[in-house]
């Protein structure tokens, strides 16, 4: 019997560090390093998640054929050079700063990894380095559903590409057009969550979940759109673009905005953390949010025309902008797009191995029948009823235990339909920024103040950032105008007019809070104040436990959606062990938590009623 071909993806040392692994092809694992160390956005090398994707396959590190970094660190270090001596006098600082770390240690990443690796067995495993961008391309070319598909990465940087066109056929990806730093999509994104008061490589989404508040027809967020073309960013007719460098620090500073020269642009100075957000930088907001979606389909454009194919596949962080994918769809440039879920860095260890299976092996693609091969990106860590119970004892938590699974769907269906809010946790952790229905904080659509108590008593965040609904795929043109399935949260679409309540006449000049508590449709607690909704929709074959709890829901009341938020509060990864779930569970005002089989309430938990010992043991930071 053949040995079977054993290849582990690492990307490590930037942000949200994971691994992967491959097992003749097929993916077998995958995890991020944070949800181990609790760590968000971890950038160490991933020691736990590898593993625990080595223990998901079976097999030890020394029978792994080859482990595979995500980019290749001496071109990244000769660019680093390369534009420091660009820039020359400017970036002294940062160059100081950063160059004695590659020294020491980046530049020595193969004795690096070894050393790392040792520490979970002692073995001479080949090391092989792809592209930053290869990476990104294969992970989204090759567990998709096409044959033949043009591939879009964009994100902030790799080694020197920031955008690429590629086209995938059969096994293979030929690189067609790519766009170096500086010039990037998602630093000029990230320039625009600087200088909002949000945190670079977290923040994008509060930036997106803003530009909603922003009034398209107001003539200081024409002006604003208009100054980001004249003087930020040149933008070609065939999506490439220049960025003008007298306004940014990214390249050799230690921010990302010269923000004296923003403030005379923008007439507007840099927002500070956690400070109150005026109508001017909602306007923003919307601003480089609009700028942003004309260039992706300008690119997606240029990509059609080079590869002539039907299908598109996206990776890199700004493919994680489901605004834009949604306008991106709506244009109907291609037939469909498949987005890879852990489009970021993270998704660049799946990516790295995947590049290293099918350019060593010259082997077919592992398809398993199902569309997609990514088995609905719940490839992280399962846990057991006897886990489950180890949990149940040490807390001494009082539970209900349901035999049924059917029985415990119609007791979670009442709690929702009554208003309370439940943690559930089932199966396999998902894989990437998304939490898709095994790590879920979930609650009742209908009811209007649901988003305003698990911003503010669950999440622990800003109330103006919207909730994502999940609902039976069989039913998604009911509520949404959108005409393809979004099993991965990666779509942004209208809700339908059919479901519209009536709009104040003066809902544009109504304050941020106003706008965002007036109800506006009958599914209010998803429905952002644009009428639009980030949609994740639920097929049996892919969770059939999740979809046995929305057809109960469905069946109490006739609404297949539910609110479906990650299983985590703000500043804190998702959750990956049951009892990490007990203590976030116990940690806010969440109802009930569903672990398994078993159904918690909060108001049976001892410590819950004992203020004094529930502080000391799951008190916030």
């Amino acid at each position: 019997m053949l040995k079977p071909s054993v290849i582990l993806g690492v990307s490590a040392f930037y942000h949200d560090s994971a691994a992967a692994l491959l097992i003749d092809g097929e993916i077998v694992a995958a995890a991020q390093e944070e949800r181990f160390t609790r760590k968000k956005h971890d950038p160490a090398f991933p020691v736990n998640a590898i593993q625990y994707v080595l223990a998901e396959g079976g097999v030890a590190l020394s029978d792994v054929e080859s482990v595979v970094f995500y980019d290749k660190p001496y071109v990244k270090f000769e660019r680093l050079l390369e534009t420091y001596h660009a820039f020359a006098p400017i970036g002294l600082r940062s160059f100081l700063s950063a160059i004695p770390v590659w020294i020491k240690e980046k530049l020595f990443l193969k004795k690096l990894i070894r050393d790392e690796l040792k520490k979970i067995e002692d073995c001479k495993t080949k090391l092989l380095f792809p592209e930053h961008h290869l990476s990104h391309a294969a992970s989204a070319f090759y567990p998709s559903p096409y044959k033949d598909a043009a591939i879009l990465t964009l994100d902030g940087v790799g080694e020197w590409a920031t955008t690429t066109i590629c086209h995938g056929k059969n096994n293979a990806i030929s690189i067609l057009k790519e766009l170096d730093f500086p010039h990037s999509l998602g630093l000029l994104y990230s320039a625009f969550t600087y200088y909002c008061g949000f945190k670079v490589n977290s923040g994008e989404y509060k930036l997106m979940g803003l530009a909603p508040y922003g009034n398209p027809n107001d003539e200081q967020t024409k002006e604003f759109k208009q100054k980001i073309l004249d003087y930020l960013v040149d933008v070609r007719e065939d999506g490439s673009f220049l960025l003008n460098m007298r306004y940014f620090n990214y390249a050799t500073g230690l921010t990302m905005t010269k923000n004296r020269q923003w403030k005379k642009l923008f007439g507007l100075a840099k927002r500070e953390s956690e400070s109150d957000l005026s109508q001017d930088y909602m306007n923003l907001a919307l601003a480089i949010q609009q700028v942003t979606e004309d260039i992706v389909i300008k690119l997606a454009q240029t990509a059609k025309q080079l590869t002539n194919s039907d299908y598109l596949v996206m990776a890199g962080g700004v493919a994680l902008n489901c605004v834009a994918n949604g306008k991106l769809l709506k244009a109907g440039v291609f037939k469909d797009i498949w987005i890879q879920p852990a489009a970021g860095d993270a998704g660049g260890a799946l990516g790295a191995a995947l590049s290293a299976w099918h350019i060593t092996k010259q082997k077919e693609r592992y398809v398993n029948g199902s569309g997609d091969s990514m088995k609905g990106s719940l490839l992280g860590p399962s846990f057991s009823q006897s886990d489950i119970q180890k949990t149940i004892r040490k807390f001494q938590a009082p539970h209900s235990f349901k035999e049924d699974f059917n029985q415990l769907c119609e007791e979670v269906a009442i709690l929702l339909d009554k208003g309370l809010v439940v943690g559930w946790f089932q199966g396999a952790m998902e894989f990437g920024p998304r939490a898709l229905c095994n790590r879920s904080i979930l609650g009742d659509a209908r009811k209007p103040d649901m988003q305003k108590k698990l911003n503010l008593k669950i999440k622990y965040r800003e109330g103006f950032r919207p909730f994502a609904p999940v609902i039976l795929e069989e039913r998604l043109s009911d509520f949404f105008d959108i005409k393809f399935p979004s099993p991965y949260m990666l779509m942004v679409a209208p809700v339908q007019k059919k479901r519209w309540a009536k709009e104040p006449d003066d809902f544009k000049q109504l304050n941020m809070y106003d706008r965002l508590y007036h109800c506006r449709s009958d599914v209010p607690a998803i429905t952002h104040v644009d009428y639009s909704a980030r949609i994740q929709s639920v097929n049996s074959k892919i969770n059939k436990p999740f979809w046995t709890l929305l057809k109960a829901f469905e069946e109490k009341t006739n609404y297949p959606i539910l609110v479906n938020t990650s299983f985590n509060v703000r500043g804190e990864p998702i959750v990956c062990t049951p009892e990490d779930a007990y203590r976030c569970f116990m940690r806010t005002e969440m109802d009930v938590l569903v672990l398994g089989d078993y159904i918690l309430k909060k108001e049976d938990q001892p410590e819950w009623k004992k203020e004094d010992a529930w502080q000391k043991e799951f008190k916030l930071d």
